[in-house]
């Protein structure tokens, strides 16, 4: 496995790897990987002849510091985890690399901005936009991966690609779960003992709240028992549990069946800001 650490090193391995015919599929991370990354991985593999897994954690993306500085960094293990997962190479590029100057570029997701991560992360779409763009302008894959827990980041990207005109397939990986439910996430390593239980409560509150809307109750008494479910929740505070539309992420004030819907949830569990979603229609 290479791990590269300027564009022009990928350059060269690049240039390689097409004139072999080999099509590149890529899996741009922000390290302190876990079994949800290993599944991004795990596609990029089977559908792509070369796997390239970038770690980098921007901070661009980050509207409050204090997140910056306590996220997770465990460049060496998860090296290792790449290393015994077959990757083929790693871009592990230094701040001073994807930054040579202080960035001034701000982008706009339009209504992607009001809603959800949009309305609660002022300007973290702009940082996430802004850095896979200068991602995908030096990988250049055919094939991009990415998590289904990221719904409304898929959003904001798939956006990114036709507006700009990226030739890269965007592909989407179901979500990976622990065994009570709980969503893979680089932050669950901050969580307590007793924390990780009361974060259970996200998973459960989207499957709840999935079964009484397919079972015709409605979304606003739904919703409602949800957010009492939260109130009497010890260390939680939501910030939005929400009916959207997976794709444009409209959101709904009522269920309809016929129409593709997702439910959305963002909580804090102690000092851990914790996301989730849950198809209710494909």
């Amino acid at each position: 496995m290479k791990v590269l650490k300027t564009p022009q090193e990928w350059a060269k391995v690049r240039i390689e790897i097409l004139a072999g015919g080999q099509s590149i599929g890529f899996v741009p991370t922000m390290g302190a990987l876990h079994v949800g990354h290993m599944e991004l991985v795990k596609a990029s593999l089977k559908k792509c002849d070369f796997t390239i897994v970038s770690i980098f954690v921007n901070p661009t993306q980050f509207n409050n510091p204090k997140d910056f500085e306590t996220y997770p960094k465990t460049l060496e293990n998860d090296l290792k985890l790449l290393k015994e997962s077959g990757v083929h190479a790693v871009f592990a590029p230094s701040t001073k690399t994807m930054y040579p100057t202080e960035s001034e570029m701000a982008l706009s997701f339009g209504s992607l901005e009001n809603v959800l991560e949009g309305k609660y992360r002022p300007g973290h779409f702009s940082g996430v936009g802004l850095v896979v763009s200068k991602l995908f302008n030096l990988v250049k894959p055919q094939t991009a991966f990415f998590g289904q827990k990221d719904l409304q980041q898929i959003a904001v990207i798939k956006r990114l690609v036709a507006d700009l005109s990226f030739q890269i397939q965007i592909e989407v990986v179901p979500t990976k779960r622990e065994a009570d439910g709980l969503a893979y996430s680089s932050r669950n390593v901050r969580l307590s003992d007793a924390e990780r239980k009361t974060a259970l409560i996200l998973f459960d509150s989207l499957s709840k709240a999935k079964k009484e809307l397919l079972d015709g109750q409605e979304w606003f008494a739904v919703r409602q028992n949800i957010e009492k479910d939260f109130q009497s929740s010890a260390d939680t505070k939501l910030e939005y549990f929400d009916l959207v539309h997976p794709e444009s992420f409209k959101l709904y004030s009522s269920f309809d069946s016929s129409q593709k819907s997702s439910i959305c949830v963002a909580a804090n569990v102690g000092d851990v800001r914790l996301i989730d979603n849950l198809p209710v229609i494909d």
